[in-house]
């Protein structure tokens, strides 16, 4: 079985990969040539809450990593 720090940093890093993909369709968004194509991802709080839950993701591997 994997110690929870191992767990915890796997999904820290893929909310980290969540919040660079939102970033990337958030500024695509605003970059669009055709003002009509609005698109229907709500790419700014998906951003918010991937970087949210990967900030508290990644201080709970830095503390059972630092523990153990």
């Amino acid at each position: 079985m994997m110690p929870m720090s191992e767990i915890f940093g796997i999904a820290a890093a893929s909310a980290v990969l969540v919040a660079v993909i939102a970033w990337i369709g958030d500024r695509r968004r605003f970059r669009r040539k055709l003002l009509d194509d609005v698109g229907f991802m709500p790419w700014t709080p998906i951003f918010f809450f991937a970087l949210l839950a990967a900030v508290v993701l990644l201080g709970i591997t830095a503390k059972a990593w630092l523990a153990s």
